[in-house]
């Protein structure tokens, strides 16, 4: 036993366990005192007593062979040794659930669940994987625009199919075609006529914006190549029919994949060709390192059979 810096005895040995000794409900505990900064609120959110609490910390510390927390009449504070394990803590509870989510995944190989957002079909793909794999269970869902990189990871599907741009970090992507961007705008709009038009044409127009930074920078082309801002808009904050109708009505104008053929669905809507910008990329992505037999035959088909719209189908829907 040794001396604590305060001049009392710690309660912890002085050839500390192996590190795969540790227990990773005592270092969750840990994680959450740490983050509240509180033993009666981690104890709250932990559902137990603060006394409880108290052992765990106590005996994770024994398996450490460090004081992590000190309490003060503020409540609780990391110690120096503290402020060292608490990333690697935290990355091990991480890597604790990733390993515990591929091992069921590995355990369910004849799973897989193909995420897909708005005005890209992947139903050629699907196809294929259920002929080439008819002992596979597959399933196809829906995602918000904004929700591919979360369901990856949080492992909601295998698989999403999206359009750029959205964080790519973790994640494995593959560019499977290239859309034409284009001006959805009202039928009595002032440029409803034009063959196309540019970003000077709508320099002073109001687009639509959301709370997105990365989708705003894209679809606004906020800021344009002159450095200037994109004109403000109304926030989106609901669905993409409260945009169509904030459009419909004139109060903005927005910038969509060419395969939005809105004016299919919505006589007082068009769409005009937009010269001058970088097309959206249609991609697939999965969680990198995830060579699943399944995922890895997906992604061969998508690249064989996702290409861009033939510009004469019916396709219709919602814009990005």
């Amino acid at each position: 036993m040794r001396r604590s810096a305060r001049g009392y005895a710690a309660d912890v040995p002085d050839s500390p366990p192996p590190a795969q000794d540790l227990d990773l409900k005592l270092v969750r505990c840990f994680t959450v005192v740490a983050e509240q900064r509180h033993f009666g609120r981690a104890a709250t959110a932990l559902h137990l007593t603060a006394s409880s609490l108290s052992r765990q910390i106590s005996r994770l510390e024994q398996l450490v062979g460090a004081q992590l927390l000190d309490r003060t009449p503020q409540g609780s504070r990391l110690t120096e040794a503290g402020e060292v394990f608490l990333p690697l803590a935290t990355a091990l509870l991480r890597s604790a659930h990733q390993a515990t989510a591929r091992a069921r995944a590995a355990a369910q190989p004849a799973r897989i669940t193909i995420g897909y957002i708005a005005n890209i079909i992947v139903t050629p793909a699907l196809r294929e994987l259920r002929r080439r794999h008819p002992d596979a269970e597959v399933r196809s869902v829906h995602l918000p625009w904004n929700e591919p990189r979360a369901a990856l990871l949080d492992h909601r599907v295998d698989v999403a199919v999206a359009r750029l741009p959205f964080p790519t970090d973790k994640l494995h992507v593959t560019v499977l075609y290239d859309e034409p961007r284009v001006l959805l705008v009202p039928m009595d709009h002032r440029l409803v006529g034009k063959e196309s038009v540019t970003l000077d044409d709508i320099a002073d127009e109001p687009l639509s914006r959301t709370l997105d930074p990365i989708w705003n920078a894209f679809w606004r082309v906020d800021p344009r190549p002159d450095g200037r801002p994109a004109p403000d808009g109304p926030l989106i904050e609901g669905t993409v029919e409260d945009k169509i109708e904030l459009i419909a009505g004139g109060q903005a104008v927005a910038i969509v994949p060419a395969v939005a053929r809105i004016n299919s669905l919505r006589p007082d809507l068009t769409t005009i060709p937009l010269e001058g910008v970088e097309p959206s990329h249609v991609v697939l992505a999965t969680r990198a390192g995830d060579h699943g037999r399944l995922v890895t035959a997906f992604r061969r088909y998508a690249e064989a059979h996702l290409t861009a719209p033939d510009p004469g189908s019916p396709e219709v829907g919602p814009p990005a």
